[in-house]
């Protein structure tokens, strides 16, 4: 195994190797060779959204998206979202096996539970380094808004 980095999510610790870069919608991003880099989710985005059970692509490989573009849909235990894409490029493949069984994403995040592989500028990808700082900032806004939504819950139960 890798060198990694830990995040800790309250009382969870998550695991981030090093011998990928991280995107700042919480995708891990490896280069496999021709210029493709392969994508998936990271422990942190796996942590918040806790067995996903659906997932949808709007788009079918080969086609070129734009950083931020929206190109499908995920549903979890915890959230329904879109997926948007974390780099500007031409998505090439994707792991179709997901779309039969997402579980995998949940199973084994940094493996067999890649998401789709890409090619194009990885420039604005983060170092492992700078994705921990970008967690903390991330993790700090996320637990205002869980105990600004716990309050107003308990506020509205009055």
């Amino acid at each position: 195994m890798s060198e990694q980095l830990t995040f800790m999510m309250g009382e969870f610790a998550a695991e981030f190797p090093c011998d990928r870069l991280y995107a700042k919608n919480h995708m891990w991003a490896m280069p496999i060779g021709n210029d493709v880099i392969r994508f998936g989710f990271s422990a942190y985005a796996v942590r918040l959204l806790q067995d996903v059970y659906f997932l949808e692509f709007a788009v079918e490989a080969p086609t070129s998206l734009k950083n931020r573009q929206e190109f499908g849909n995920i549903e979890s235990k915890k959230a329904e979202s879109g997926l948007y894409a974390p780099m500007t490029g031409q998505l090439v493949r994707i792991n179709e096996q997901l779309l039969e069984d997402p579980s995998g994403i949940n199973v084994d995040k940094y493996g067999e539970g890649w998401l789709m592989e890409m090619t194009g500028d990885s420039s604005e990808m983060l170092s492992p380094d700078r994705y921990i700082e970008h967690l903390a900032l991330a993790w700090d806004v996320a637990q205002r808004t869980i105990k600004g939504q716990a309050n107003t819950i308990e506020s509205n139960e009055e």
